[in-house]
């Protein structure tokens, strides 16, 4: 029962009748306040007992610590801690613990572990909250081997790891893309009894869900149901998106119809996964009907949610509905980030509204938003498409001038552009100029300059590069693939081009 303001009620009458209370009744008094998160108050009754000469105990200390830390206020606890120490205080275990939670919640993980090694050092044992707390903290701040070290020490005290412990490192190692680790940790956990909770699930599903192994990952939404731990919104939305991934939009939609069935409001997440899915299936139709149906629900999309729809608007060339989707996401007051205006300058650039997407830039340079090399490329890309090749080279070259530097797409893009022009000479110069600029020759540029050479029926100087690009490890892609073997079943060309490949 806890009834602080009747108990707080109760000390008040005590002191009207006159009878003076001791340490533990301050005590009582003390922890009330912090409880009722009347801190300023709890600070009062601990004013009022040094005037009283009363010497507050630890735990007079450990209430106002574990008050400071639950309103935030580490760094007050922190020196609260200090100064009794000073005073002589020898902390206990349950302080040490409550400091090196604060501390961890603020990422003074290194102050936190030094703390846990004085705690060793004056014999009180670290439990398993404490490792879990630090645990973590490392697993948050990316120090996944660090934690790995803090488990295994735990273990080796013979403190048994908690699902919390367990939980983090599972999760950090899906974040790592560590699948197999993250696997084996989560077997060791059932082996030994403790049992995962909805956090840990989850994790697993989503993990599963990101490598492909989508039947696993439900194999374990089922588990769970069946030990009695019910999936949320999260893991559905893993689920989800494991078979948005695989482009099984159908079985995507059936998960995100069975959420409502069973009592639980989808999320914004949930929405932007269904419409990415729809989007990159150039269901555009659909996808704009979820979104109709999530601001109806009450949801407010958000910016991921508008650079969705820009993206898919833009890929199949429905740009006016891309720029009111701008134009409407800027309304609600939502500002627009590189991957917005990516999206939508990728679409003007290949659908030849050169005009729009240049002027596009330069909204981004007026918004803050510096265009990357990814951006130019868009462009340069663009003016190729539309005939426009020496306006392409001359932002190519000012590009390699002044920056931001092309990259080996940017070099593929204008290759591309020159092979397409039939400019063979110069796009041979560049492939050349790649490596002399510290640009390292890819599958992509390599399979641009064969297609290039093949197209424009220059087949010894193709062979060539075929040549160089296997010696280098890299292989034809599909549309090179499916020019050679139709070159080698032509008549006239295909004995020819086979004998030259035998002799490089």
């Amino acid at each position: 029962m806890k009834h602080y303001e009747t108990a707080v009620s109760l000390l008040r009458q005590m002191e009207l009748l006159g009878i003076t209370g001791n340490v533990i009744t301050f005590n009582i008094l003390l922890n009330c306040f912090c409880r009722m998160h009347h801190l300023d108050f709890g600070f009062s009754v601990f004013g009022k007992m040094l005037k009283l000469g009363l010497q507050p105990t630890i735990v007079t200390f450990s209430t106002l610590i574990n008050g400071l830390r639950v309103e935030g206020k580490v760094a007050q606890a922190v020196k609260l801690f200090d100064d009794m120490v000073e005073q002589g205080h020898q902390p206990n275990l349950i302080i040490y613990s409550t400091i090196v939670n604060g501390l961890c919640k603020i990422g003074a993980t290194t102050r936190a572990i030094s703390l846990l090694r004085i705690m060793g050092g004056k014999g009180l044992a670290p439990n398993s909250v404490t490792y879990s707390t630090i645990i973590d903290s490392l697993c948050k701040d990316n120090y996944v081997n660090e934690a790995l070290e803090f488990f295994s020490e735990m273990r080796s005290k013979g403190i048994p790891p908690d699902v919390v412990s367990y939980t983090c490192l599972i999760h950090a190692m899906c974040n790592s893309c560590k699948w197999k680790e993250a696997t084996r940790l989560f077997k060791e956990m059932v082996a030994t009894n403790c049992k995962p909770n909805v956090f840990t699930y989850t994790s697993m599903v989503d993990a599963l869900c990101k490598e492909g192994r989508i039947l696993e990952a439900r194999h374990i939404v089922e588990k769970m149901i069946q030990v009695g731990v019910e999936p949320n919104i999260f893991t559905f939305n893993s689920l989800m998106d494991g078979y948005r991934f695989r482009g099984e939009m159908d079985e995507a939609r059936k998960v995100f119809n069975s959420i409502t069935k069973k009592g639980i409001e989808h999320n914004v997440i949930s929405y932007n996964i269904i419409m990415n899915g729809c989007c990159k299936a150039k269901r555009m139709d659909e996808a704009m009907a979820f979104f109709q149906e999530m601001t109806r629900n009450g949801l407010v999309p958000n910016v991921s949610t508008y650079n969705t729809l820009i993206g898919g608007m833009s890929k199949i060339g429905r740009l006016v509905a891309a720029q009111e989707l701008l134009e409407k996401m800027c309304a609600f007051g939502l500002v627009p980030d590189l991957i917005t205006y990516s999206a939508l300058l990728d679409g003007l650039s290949k659908h030849g509204h050169l005009r729009e997407a240049v002027e596009l830039l330069h909204v981004m340079k007026s918004s803050g938003l510096e265009p990357t090399i990814i951006e130019y490329t868009m462009l340069i890309n663009g003016l190729s498409l539309t005939g426009k090749l020496e306006a392409a080279r001359k932002l190519f070259c000012t590009l390699r001038e002044i920056g931001p530097q092309p990259n080996v797409y940017t070099y593929s893009i204008m290759i591309k552009g020159l092979c397409r022009e039939g400019l063979l000479d110069d796009a041979c110069e560049l492939f050349g100029k790649m490596e002399v600029d510290g640009r390292l020759r890819n599958s992509c540029s390599y399979n641009t300059m064969i297609r290039g050479f093949l197209h424009n029926k220059d087949i010894t100087r193709a062979a060539k590069v075929i040549r160089e690009m296997v010696k280098r490890g890299f292989s034809a892609d599909a549309s090179t693939t499916a020019m050679i073997v139709d070159l080698f079943y032509s008549d006239s060309m295909g004995k020819y081009f086979y004998e030259l490949v035998q002799k490089l």
